[in-house]
């Protein structure tokens, strides 16, 4: 369970496959950054051991991500370079509260909602490019349609650690983790509805 206010609009498939390349460079940028994230809780609550570990493994995991999407862009002949980020995730960490242990809990929780997001939109990218590959198209990569297939288990197993590590703190009673939850998912379908056209694995296109 992805726990999701709501899903992406069908026409953002459509719209993926037509910037593809721009989208896929965004996804090596998004999993360097989810390794970043994972490192820098580590380095900020080392006070919390039960993140230790957790956290060491998932940001390798993302790195192991990194190199497979590097891997595609070579070779459908795309320069890794810099790239203007969208501000989905800025935005949604702005639902964070600033006070401890608030912030922890929300950090974790707005890190699982990024990765269910991220989750449900490298499925809408492998659905569609597996039509290509069933259709013949020309442009049809089933190579990247395996990348993406082979992806989605991860993901969703990352929004799941990230829910199970801000549970596990026992900082936050079980009912209020849920509203808290609830609260920031909302929070996140408000956010994924008003990213800007820019491509990008978490923005969309114009209305």
């Amino acid at each position: 369970m992805l726990h999701l206010h709501a899903p992406t609009e069908p026409p953002w498939d459509a719209w993926a496959l037509a910037h593809l390349d721009p989208i896929l460079l965004d996804h090596a940028h998004c999993e360097k950054k989810a390794a970043s994230t994972a490192i820098n809780l580590i380095f900020r609550y080392t006070h919390h051991v039960s993140l230790m570990e957790p956290l060491s493994q998932l940001a390798r995991e993302e790195l192991q991500h990194f190199e497979q999407v590097l891997g595609h862009l070579q070779r459908r002949g795309v320069a890794f370079e810099r790239l203007h980020p969208s501000p989905y995730a800025a935005r949604l960490m702005e639902a964070c509260r600033t006070d401890e242990p608030g912030r922890l809990i929300d950090t974790l929780l707005c890190c699982a909602m990024i990765e269910a997001r991220s989750c449900e939109r490298m499925q809408r990218v492998h659905g569609a490019l597996r039509a290509l590959d069933e259709a013949g198209a020309a442009e049809a990569d089933p190579a990247l349609t395996a990348l993406y297939g082979s992806l989605l288990a991860s993901e969703a197993r990352h929004h799941r650690t990230y829910v199970d590590l801000a549970r596990g703190l026992g900082l936050t009673p079980e009912a209020e983790l849920r509203q808290r939850l609830q609260d920031i998912a909302e929070h996140e379908a408000r956010v994924i509805a008003q990213t800007p056209a820019e491509p990008r694995l978490h923005n969309g296109p114009a209305a």
